[in-house]
């Protein structure tokens, strides 16, 4: 337990914060102008009473804390229930198909997990019709568009989802038309990026739908810009509230799970509904929306059976022995790089993990998980992954500056494009650097239709395999229906489950999502990354996540919202001297929190 702050230690700390060092600067405008991005009143940032001792159980009882962890899946089905069958699904259901049958796209728009989702669920969808006779043009009917382009599939470009404007311009320039439909995802309901692409639709003539996770009425009364949208749309909202995430304000958990349950059912349905029709959308078997509630709960009983259990448990000691040893994952996968990928990613912001370093940078340390697919180079993988050409963004100094971007985004603009996108080098290249390190753990990722991974004639399996046997440790993560047998001492963790027949295989992508969320979330809470149910090690790269660091900082720290936001922006500066000399930094609440109880040792 934190002590409280002491009136004589409150007295040195305001001495110091007398001085005006650029952090206190920049802690008194975001105090004084960003209002708009207090937050906390939110659902989706409240702390879930089934998880509130959830980080000291991770680290004294694992199966329990997955217990808890599965727990809060359980607020998923019945909102799900309720809103497949509702007017307003079918509305989406009947925008979807319009579009498509009056040779119009589909925009699926997000940021951060919102926006992996959104290329997901493209990505599935040209998969299918990639598969078909004459399905190429249909392909291209479905369009994802995230904050900062696919560059933000591997790392978030700070700052990008904090302005409309971004939206709007990313939106116009993937070509949207009076004839599409805008489907723009956000957990919060408030993110301005995608509020900007849903502006932006409205005034082009498109149809547009918002899908979010607070309840309608809380946005209204709370944040000006989600009730201007909200009104605006008129009525044409999907709210998905399920209640706080597993681990607050972890929207990449439940949010987007019921989110790819349910828009990507709707998608389904669409296509089923939809032009140019073939066998494999008719096949028997599939799951209609009025049956999906009652398949993810058949899903979520298979990922609690002890088979499925004893993996998720078994992967989870495995890579927290490996982490706390300073070792470092490789996972390897086909058909499902794209989900390894986004939660692999997603872990680097929530636990303050190093990101995946490009190919030319040599001084930032690891990752501590990376992905990898064994069979191609890594141009080829990416667009293998994607089902297309990556999309990066090229704008430059002057675009920003027309977009009335910050300073500091105009003076020095990021490398968005795809040379900066191939640079992150998730194909069959060697990487030396990372091979030297150990433990060297790597793993085979295996779902729905790829078994039996194996099988002599598999070619991903044996490249694999050639890849994996001068690792130290080597293990199979297989969800589906048959059993796995390795044959090179390779760990299995297997975990049974038969998924339906689906165009967007939307079950196999679904349970592979809860797999890596639990192993992930649980595995970063043994290493002492959560406190509580709260992200202690967050990593605050824009507006949202500067208010949940400030929060905790004035939780943790017991000092007023004010003070525990001069103290967070005080750390954050420590943490880029840090960066700048390639080192991993201590978390930046708690380097605050611990400033607050002891103001001589000044962090800057």
């Amino acid at each position: 337990m934190i002590p409280p702050v002491t009136p004589k230690r409150r007295r040195q700390r305001a001495s110091v914060r007398a001085l005006k060092t650029p952090s206190i600067i920049a802690a008194r405008e975001f105090l004084r102008n960003e209002q708009a991005f207090r937050l906390g009143t939110l659902v989706t940032e409240s702390p879930h009473p089934a998880t509130l001792n959830f980080g000291q159980t991770a680290r004294e009882d694992l199966p329990l804390a997955l217990t808890m962890l599965q727990t809060v899946d359980d607020d998923i089905p019945p909102v799900a229930e309720r809103v497949l069958a509702d007017p307003d699904f079918a509305a989406l259901v009947d925008a979807m198909t319009a579009a498509l049958q009056r040779g119009g796209r589909i925009f699926f728009t997000g940021c951060g997990a919102t926006g992996r989702l959104a290329i997901l669920l493209e990505s599935a969808w040209r998969r299918h019709w990639q598969a078909q006779e004459h399905g190429s043009a249909m392909a291209d009917r479905v369009i994802s568009v995230m904050a900062g382009g696919d560059y933000a599939l591997i790392k978030s470009v700070e700052g990008f989802e904090d302005f409309q404007a971004f939206g709007r311009q990313q939106i116009r320039e993937a070509g949207l038309a009076s004839r599409d439909l805008v489907v723009a995802i956000t957990e919060g309901g408030e993110t301005s990026f995608v509020i900007g692409t849903a502006w932006e639709g409205l005034d082009r003539g498109a149809a547009v739908f918002l899908v979010y996770n607070n309840p309608t009425d809380l946005l209204r009364a709370h944040v000006t810009r989600s009730r201007d949208i909200i009104d605006a749309v008129g009525g044409r909202v999907i709210d998905l509230c399920t209640g706080p995430m597993a681990v607050s304000g972890s929207t990449r958990m439940q949010a987007t799970t019921i989110e790819l349950l349910v828009v990507g059912m709707a998608l389904e349905t669409a296509l089923r509904r939809g032009p140019h029709q073939d066998h494999a959308t008719r096949e028997a078997g599939m799951v209609d929306p009025a049956g999906a509630a009652g398949e993810f709960r058949r899903l979520l009983a298979s990922l609690r059976g002890p088979e499925a259990t004893e993996a998720m448990l078994g992967q989870t000691r495995l890579e927290s022995t490996t982490y706390r040893e300073r070792g470092l994952v490789t996972y390897l996968a086909d058909s499902f790089l794209l989900d390894v990928l986004t939660d692999t990613t997603e872990r680097s912001p929530t636990f303050m993990l190093p990101p995946f370093r490009p190919l030319n940078d040599r001084q930032s340390p690891h990752s501590w998980a990376f992905v990898k697919h064994p069979l191609h180079d890594t141009e080829a993988a990416w667009s293998a992954m994607l089902a297309r050409t990556p999309r990066g963004l090229t704008w430059g100094q002057s675009d920003y500056e027309a977009l009335r971007a910050p300073t500091a985004l105009c003076r020095q603009p990021p490398r968005l494009d795809n040379a900066a996108i191939h640079a992150f080098m998730i194909g069959n290249e060697g990487d030396p650097d990372r091979a030297s390190v150990h433990p060297a753990v790597t793993g085979i990722i295996i779902g729905g239709a790829e078994h039996p991974p194996l099988a002599p004639d598999q070619a991903f399996g044996t490249a694999a395999r050639e890849d994996a046997a001068c690792a130290d440790t080597r293990f199979i993560l297989q969800i589906g229906p048959a059993p796995v047998h390795a044959d090179d001492g390779a760990e299995v963790f297997a975990i049974p489950y038969s998924a339906p027949p689906s165009p967007l295989d939307l079950w196999n992508h679904l349970a592979l999502k809860l797999v890596l969320n639990n192993v992930s979330t649980l595995t970063m809470a043994a290493l002492g990354r959560v406190e509580g149910n709260g992200m202690a090690w967050v990593s605050p790269s824009n507006k949202k996540l500067i208010d949940r660091g400030t929060r905790l900082v004035s939780s943790l720290g017991h000092v007023p919202y004010e003070e525990a936001c001069l103290a967070l922006f005080e750390a954050l500066e420590t943490v880029d001297v840090a960066r700048t000399r390639g080192e991993e930094p201590e978390a930046p609440v708690s380097l605050a929190v611990r400033a607050l109880n002891f103001p001589e040792a000044r962090m800057i």
